[in-house]
């Protein structure tokens, strides 16, 4: 099942997990000095250089795997458009990845759904709105709202129940 922080506000994370394939890249090596000099333990787990013939799902499952593992990480994803890394980031266990594009969609994955997880766009998104973006993101503690709860919890019973096949 999900695990839910007690006191979201104090347990704000503070170690990222960034990973991008090569249409992500650019928006990575933008991010990483930034998400440093904010003090976050950044681990940087690919790519190291530009591969058209790399693949998203590989970078998404690195990160997912060790978002899972560890309640302290967030995750930070990005590949042409987002959606792809969100889409197989989702399918490991316990990981809430969200695509988010603007600073409403960052905040209310956080508060809402406790994402811990962003996928980000690599192309046709600033760079500026990429860093205001996963800032809000990183900053925004989930509300603990009796109702949010409760989805997250029928969300890790679908997840359940979605490997029983």
């Amino acid at each position: 099942m999900a695990k839910l922080r007690k006191n979201p506000v104090e347990e704000l994370r503070s170690h990222i997990i960034i990973a991008a394939d090569h249409a992500g890249l650019a928006m990575k090596r933008y991010l990483v000095p930034r998400l440093v000099k904010r003090g976050y333990v950044v681990e940087d787990i690919g790519a190291a250089k530009k591969d058209p013939a790399d693949d998203y799902p590989d970078y998404a499952a690195k990160v997912a795997r060790h978002v899972a593992k560890d309640e302290s990480a967030m995750g930070v994803i990005i590949c042409g458009t987002g959606a792809g890394m969100a889409i197989a980031a989702n399918k490991v266990r316990g990981v809430r990845a969200a695509l988010c594009t603007d600073e409403y969609s960052a905040r209310m994955a956080r508060s809402h759904n406790d994402a811990n997880v962003i996928a980000l766009r690599g192309k046709e998104f600033s760079k500026a709105k990429a860093w205001k973006v996963t800032q809000i993101f990183l900053d925004t503690p989930f509300s603990g709202e009796p109702r949010h709860v409760r989805r997250i919890k029928k969300i890790a019973k679908l997840e359940k129940a979605g490997r029983k096949r």
